[in-house]
């Protein structure tokens, strides 16, 4: 085994990531996404699939399923008030099928539990032209605000 060439496969290639904008990992994933519909509780998105969020495959990478997922399924904490949408405590993903380079995708989010200091929110993606799912997740976050101490 190289065990040379599994520390370059997963250090930086180089360059100035400090010179990066603030959130630049968010702005990355989240550019060309729409927001279809935002109510109490859900939060309805689309996009197509960009070439720069795909794996080798020409797919929707794994990795970014899962951010969407932090994302998307923490904004619908906002939709229905709160002040925080707090911290992720776990995210599982189901992965069912591919979303292709192009292929339009639709992502919701349904709050299913806002407690004092747990909630719980479940993203699904689907397909936008067949309905098929791609993915399936569920989001747990840390709810309770910080203290001003």
């Amino acid at each position: 085994m190289d065990l040379e060439a599994v520390r370059s496969s997963l250090e930086a290639s180089g360059g100035d990531t400090d010179a990066l904008p603030p959130r630049f990992f968010d702005e990355f994933v989240l550019h060309g996404l729409r927001i279809d519909l935002v109510e109490p509780g859900r939060v309805l998105c689309s996009m197509p699939v960009p070439p720069r969020l795909t794996s080798g495959g020409s797919f929707l990478h794994g990795g970014v399923t899962a951010t969407l997922v932090d994302l998307i399924g923490s904004a619908v904490f906002y939709s229905i008030g709160l002040p925080t949408c707090g911290v992720s405590l776990e995210i599982t993903v189901s992965y069912m099928d591919a979303a292709f380079i192009k292929e339009e995708i639709e992502i919701e989010a349904k709050l299913l539990h806002a407690g004092k200091a747990v909630g719980v929110s479940s993203v699904e993606f689907r397909k936008k032209g067949t309905g098929k799912i791609i993915a399936q997740a569920r989001h747990t976050k840390y709810l309770a605000v910080s203290s001003k101490l």
